[in-house]
């Protein structure tokens, strides 16, 4: 990589010179002079550079220009994707031990280069340690090792496409898992993040990558992810940035098919707690380490218990007194800054700052902004720069409560010297990372695991390997071009099983209601539809429920689910198989009921019912097995790392199997301390509304599991735009799928979508199979991970 001395070992030992040093030798300045200060892309092992594309500026924190990036054309990306594709069958290819191999001389390339590295990140203000890359290089080369020892049904997806603008580590916390796993990966940076994204491209050919498993395409970061999703020859796009930039990614690639994440941390508001029992100096440090950075992962807010709250003060006022003002990120920061602050001012807050600000330009100084309301909009919105609201609180229980006042979830500071009120304020916040007497401690081998508006993907430890797997055994989405689609209109069309004008509702044997926030009830608009046979012929009626009885159902299930997580995985156990054992005892009303709707024989009917009641055993006995850990971070101390409920997760069912998938997807969400409301299959409603004589009868408490009958597009359309629902599960159509992926993104939701309609074609998901990578697949898809960090130095 760069000019090395060509003097033998002979001639050294002669005139006892010193010999030539790669990593002295290559410099950020003269890398960029190499490439003429002109950057290209980096497809299938090489820098291309095209004469006649647009470029952009990378400048410097004085804005002074660094060089110049191609901006990449529609051709450019099909040779990016056309390049993965080849590089990901070569990849694949290799033993589990050969790409280990690549990724451990990575370690050593990246000892060598690492001046190098980190002048670029500097240059290009995404500060990032190579001490940390490096630990992510050996982390995923022994997860490349073990692959097919440890996860030996799951199969990588393939080609994936990684667009980041956060920092350069969140960027390979993704690469670097994509790889070990098998998959080839385009890389489409941020500003930020694309020089040191373009030469470790380089790096990772110097370690021995194949040509084409690593590409980086660089241009306008949303435009280009779009792009490259909407190629068919790519099988998984994620993201990571800011909210606005995922939004536009997102609803560009609604539609073809391809699965999404997103982690949206760099929007993420965060709390800063001090409890009366905490070192006040050490959290007075902490404050002024985390907060007046010029830039920051995540914005802040410093919530101190009022005890303490004037002791607190007089130590920032102390620890502020002549600090240098920070320089801002854009020019555009100080005017929002100007109207936050006066906005503050306005509501009563005051002011601590280290000097009076500047009257114009990139510089203001640190600012604490004493007094404020939780609900003031400078707390729940901090602005950029060096501003940090401060807000206080009078008990433990309110300090937690205000931790979880943002709508976001990524992760939280809490100050105390005792350890029990520690532990318990960390199981109570809703978020994925938190630092005991301490604040931004990283490590692989624990999981970044974002929470409501943070993200809906998993980061980080072994947790974050499955975002780039999948089951052999499960199928995929379909690849096609998006439906057009009116999004606002969605779900408005009346179903085909309502029941017609004139109809005589005393021909019909049975009128099944609804399960609703624990209740058997009509639905909320009075209509009804039919229960139709295969013949045609009308079964029964059932309510045609919608928007307000989804509501009913999610308000009863938001109140009882957290008394249900809270619940021992025994006891939660002991209420499944109380489910189980009513399922038995109700087990030929349920093989008629299946019979009389699909037209299958009583034989096969029996035989479904079996096989329910076995799955729900299953998940009983999974209850109490599923469990975190506690890794080994390099750092001292201590970390855990535990599986939390998701909270009330939103189940559209499949046709195939009635009973068999509803049981399936019910045991997975409850025995993991979840509510579920469940939308039944319009073709086959009838084993579900059975089912729920069996769900009254056992022990499952009331409102924690919702069964609402209607037409399946009307009731997606209800839960999707519900800001309570966590995660949705959906069998549907190509329309459903492409509706969620467009409207999930706000709110953020965790989704997992099935096009029923192809999965008929190609045999789909095999509910009657008890392969064990369907069942993690299920337990992972019901849970969110929780990080905690305590250190003891």
């Amino acid at each position: 990589m760069a000019d090395i001395s060509t003097k033998t070992v002979h001639e050294i030992f002669q005139t006892m010179d010193y010999g030539s040093s790669s990593t002295n030798t290559l410099t950020a300045q003269s890398w960029l002079e190499k490439h003429s200060r002109t950057l290209g892309f980096f497809v299938d092992g090489k820098f291309s550079s095209p004469a006649d594309r647009q470029t952009q500026d990378v400048t410097d924190s004085k804005a002074a220009l660094v060089c110049s990036t191609v901006c990449a054309k529609d051709e450019d990306v099909g040779s990016a994707v056309s390049s993965a594709a080849r590089g990901f069958k070569t990849w694949k290819e290799l033993s589990c031990y050969q790409r280990a191999k690549v990724l451990l001389k990575l370690v050593s390339v990246l000892q060598r280069h690492s001046q190098c590295l980190s002048e670029l990140c500097e240059l290009s203000q995404s500060s990032t340690s190579p001490t940390v890359l490096i630990r992510l290089a050996q982390y995923y080369a022994s997860w490349a090792q073990l692959r097919d020892t440890l996860m030996p049904e799951w199969t990588p997806h393939g080609v994936v496409v990684v667009s980041d603008d956060c920092s350069v580590y969140f960027l390979m916390l993704k690469v670097l898992p994509a790889l070990s796993m098998g998959n080839a990966v385009i890389v489409v940076p941020g500003k930020t993040t694309t020089l040191p994204a373009l030469l470790l491209a380089q790096l990772f050919m110097e370690a021995g990558i194949p040509a084409g498993v690593l590409n980086v395409v660089t241009g306008s970061e949303a435009s280009l992810a779009a792009k490259l999703a909407q190629n068919p020859q790519v099988n998984y796009l994620t993201y990571c940035g800011c909210k606005q930039t995922g939004e536009a990614v997102a609803k560009a690639v609604a539609g073809w098919g391809v699965p999404m994440s997103f982690s949206l941390s760099q929007s993420s508001v965060c709390p800063f707690i001090i409890f009366d029992s905490a070192d006040l100096d050490s959290a007075v440090d902490g404050v002024i380490e985390l907060a007046f950075k010029k830039k920051r992962d995540f914005q802040w807010v410093l919530c101190v218990q009022e005890s303490v709250l004037d002791s607190v003060v007089a130590r920032l006022k102390l620890r502020m007194a002549g600090m240098k003002c920070v320089s801002l990120v854009t020019e555009t920061d100080r005017n929002l800054i100007d109207v936050v602050v006066q906005e503050a001012q306005q509501q009563g807050a005051t002011l601590i700052q280290s000097s009076p600000p500047p009257s114009t330009g990139g510089l203001y100084p640190p600012t604490v902004l004493c007094g404020l309301a939780p609900s003031c909009e400078s707390v729940i919105s901090p602005p950029p720069g060096p501003v940090l609201p401060l807000i206080s609180f009078r008990s433990s229980a309110e300090g937690v409560t205000l931790g979880n006042h943002s709508p976001h979830g990524q992760a939280a500071s809490i100050w105390t010297e005792d350890l029990t009120l520690a532990l318990e304020s960390a199981k109570s916040l809703c978020l994925g990372s938190v630092w005991v007497n301490c604040h931004s401690v990283m490590d692989p081998a624990l999981p970044i695991c974002g929470r409501r508006e943070s993200g809906n993907c998993t980061d980080g430890g072994r947790e974050g390997l499955y975002q780039f797997l999948r089951p052999s055994l499960s199928p995929s989405l379909p690849r096609s071009s998006p439906s057009s689609i009116n999004y606002a209109a969605f779900g408005s069309v009346a179903s085909k099983f309502m029941i017609p004008e004139g109809f005589d509702p005393s021909s019909v044997p049975r009128f099944y209601p609804q399960l609703v926030s624990g209740q058997l009830r009509k639905a909320d608009s009075g209509c009804s539809r039919s229960v139709l046979a295969p013949g045609g012929a009308v079964l029964a009626h059932c309510p045609d429920g919608g928007r307000k009885d989804v509501r009913n159902a999610v308000e009863a299930a938001a109140k009882v689910q957290p008394g249900w997580m809270k619940k021992s995985p025994a006891t939660r156990s002991q209420s499944i198989y109380s489910l189980a054992d009513n399922l038995d005892k109700r087990r030929r009303d349920m093989a008629v009921s299946i019979q009389t709707q699909t037209g299958i024989s009583f034989e096969e009917a029996e035989k479904e019912v079996e096989l329910s009641i076995s799955r729900l055993s299953d998940w009983a006995a999974r209850c109490d097995k599923e469990q975190g850990g506690t890794p080994f971070p390099p750092q001292s101390g201590s970390a855990l790392s535990t599986p939390e409920a998701l909270g009330v997760l939103g189940v559209i069912l499949p046709s195939s199997k009635p009973l068999l998938s509803l049981v399936s997807l019910l045991g997975a969400a409850v025995a993991m301390g979840n509510a579920v409301v469940m939308v039944p299959s319009e073709k086959y409603p009838l084993p579900a509304l059975e089912f729920i004589q069996v769900l009254q009868a056992s022990d499952i408490p009331a409102g924690l599991v919702s069964i609402i009958t209607g037409g399946r597009d009307q009731l997606t359309q209800a839960l999707a735009n519900h800001s309570v629902i966590q995660s949705i599960w959906y069998w549907g159509s190509k329309e459903g799928c492409q509706f969620l992926q467009y409207s999930c993104i706000s709110p953020l939701k965790r989704l997992w979508l099935h096009c029923e309609e192809e999965e008929e074609k190609e045999a789909g998901r095999n509910w009657s199979s008890s392969n064990p990578s369907l069942q993690e697949e299920l337990w992972r898809k019901a849970v969110v991970w929780k990080s905690i960090w305590i250190p003891t130095a």
